[in-house]
């Protein structure tokens, strides 16, 4: 990439890495660097990233709480879609990162930047996640990514380069890290290092938000979850904030042993990946979003539903968050969400959240037309011979052509 950049933003934790391409962006660019944090419910303390910006000289400083932002306009929405890729991902890492995108280009508007800066590493999924988002929202925005340019592959070289520039080096980062972490409201990501032979179970050690589900409590405790057009509104008759409301579940969630997953996943680079995520709130939340969508939502809506939710799954692990058909299917998925609202209650148990119970002023389960006992006649018994007889002519027709022919 050309050099003749003047202002970056870079998405700045305040860690060891990001604390080196700050600087190494000095260094090479000659430019000046604007650090943005975001607080995406990770659990960390941010007013030391504050401090090392400032320790490292730079003037413009953001740090921002998008926790609310980040669940009620992005965890929400994929929630509405029951999204999940591969089959058991519930995609923490991957939503988090079109919000980050946006206010990194929204702040290189405000500071007039020419370009935004990220951490993500060369073989991940982030990389593309981060600038595809940044591409969508402004197609002039140039992205420098510091780990496809610099020559810096090893921790040896990072500490030699961090040394050399005097940027502090905690104790705990001079040997290899076991594993490396990703946390927001929504998830924890564990992966690298102790966890990359995936025949290997992972060490306790690596979970941080749940308790083994042996050692969780030996009585199930039961809650309800209330909904309101598809989205969470409410734990145990309280209404809270989106923030709140996943907070309340991470929770409960945790407390029982709830959302562990270890996965061999495939990133869209080409290569596969073992990680430890944990989604305690999540789990639960799915489970009672799909509850209370099986007494409100139509069969055929909710069989399109589950139809499109690889490919809309897909969409976000791969970061086109912002293209078009994307929206087109979140517009689909919204409407499908007009009457999803009531409550579902749910028993937590050692690693477990089951739907027991669910209710809705728009529910279109009849007790009278599921009854064994005797109806008030709605439904006709004689209705289903002409029924099956039309849906098995195709049937009977192949099944005699294939007596003729012995095939």
């Amino acid at each position: 990439m050309s050099k003749d950049i003047k202002k970056v933003v870079l998405a700045y934790s305040g860690g060891l890495d990001t604390s080196i391409i700050l600087k190494w962006l000095k260094n090479e660019y000659g430019c000046e660097v604007v650090t943005f944090t975001a607080d995406l419910g990770q659990g960390e303390e941010l007013e030391p990233a504050r401090q090392r910006a400032e320790m490292m000289g730079i003037k413009e400083i953001y740090i921002e709480d998008l926790r609310e932002e980040f669940v009620s306009q992005y965890v929400f929405p994929m929630f509405r879609a029951n999204a999940v890729y591969e089959g058991v991902y519930l995609l923490g890492t991957s939503i988090a990162r079109p919000l980050i995108s946006k206010r990194l280009v929204e702040i290189a508007h405000e500071t007039g930047a020419d370009a935004v800066a990220h951490g993500a590493t060369g073989k991940g999924n982030d990389q593309v996640r981060f600038e595809l988002s940044a591409y969508a929202l402004d197609p002039s925005i140039r992205v420098i990514a510091p780990w496809r340019e610099w020559d810096l592959q090893s921790r040896t070289r990072l500490i030699e380069y961090a040394e050399a520039n005097q940027i502090p080096v905690p104790k705990d980062k001079r040997g290899e890290a076991p594993f490396s972490v990703d946390a927001n409201l929504l998830h924890t990501s564990s992966e690298g290092k102790v966890l990359e032979d995936p025949a290997n179970e992972a060490p306790e050690y690596v979970y941080q938000r749940t308790v083994d589900p042996v050692d969780a409590p030996n009585t199930p405790e039961t809650i309800t979850v209330g909904f309101e057009k598809g989205d969470a509104v409410s734990v145990n008759g309280e209404t809270l904030s989106p923030a709140a409301l996943l907070t309340r579940l991470n929770e409960l969630g945790g407390k029982h042993g709830i959302g562990r997953l270890d996965l061999v996943e495939n990133r869209f680079v080409g290569m596969k990946s073992r990680g430890i995520y944990e989604t305690p709130g999540g789990t639960i939340l799915l489970a009672a979003h799909r509850g209370i969508e099986s007494i409100t939502l139509d069969r055929g809506a909710a069989h399109l539903k589950d139809e499109i939710m690889p490919r809309y799954a897909e969409l976000i692990y791969n970061g086109f968050w912002f293209s078009p058909e994307r929206e087109m299917l979140q517009a689909l998925i919204d409407t499908s969400q007009d009457y999803v609202a009531g409550e579902v209650t749910l028993k937590l148990y050692k690693g477990s959240a089951h739907v027991v119970g669910r209710t809705s002023p728009y529910s279109l389960y009849s007790e009278d037309l599921v009854t064994f006992e005797e109806g008030t006649g709605t439904y006709d018994h004689h209705d289903a011979e002409g029924f099956i007889r039309l849906n098995g002519l195709r049937l009977r027709t192949y099944g005699a052509r294939r007596m003729r022919t012995g095939g």
